[in-house]
């Protein structure tokens, strides 16, 4: 009996499932800010700052970071599975990029709240 080696990072059907979700929450976000800030923004702090009043905006912003963060987190993890062969430096700089990540988030939700 042969035992197959596994080599990379092969996710599979999950992560291209979450990477294809992710990347259409994003296009979507993009396409409502986009309209807003064209119909309704005339460049003003006030404009920009009613803008991101709302729960609406707020949340949506919020799951576009989340999204974002998210599909960061996936393609920069197969990356390192399939070049950084060392264990301990692939393990380091997982680390690293996930605690940057969820300072990110945390950075979002004080931006996006404290407005």
């Amino acid at each position: 009996m042969v035992k197959p080696i596994i080599v990379g990072a092969h996710y599979g059907f999950r992560d291209w499932l979450a990477q294809r979700v992710t990347a259409v929450v994003m296009a979507v976000y993009t396409v409502i800010f986009a309209i807003a800030a064209l119909t309704t923004l005339d460049g003003s702090y006030e404009s920009w700052r009613a803008l991101f009043s709302g729960g609406f905006m707020k949340f949506a912003t919020f799951l576009f970071f989340l999204s974002l963060f998210y599909h960061a987190w996936i393609g920069v993890r197969d990356i390192f599975m399939d070049y950084i062969k060392p264990v301990g430096l692939r393990l380091t700089l997982h680390s690293v990029v996930v605690l940057l990540l969820v300072g990110y988030a945390g950075w979002a939700v004080q931006i996006l709240w404290r407005l």
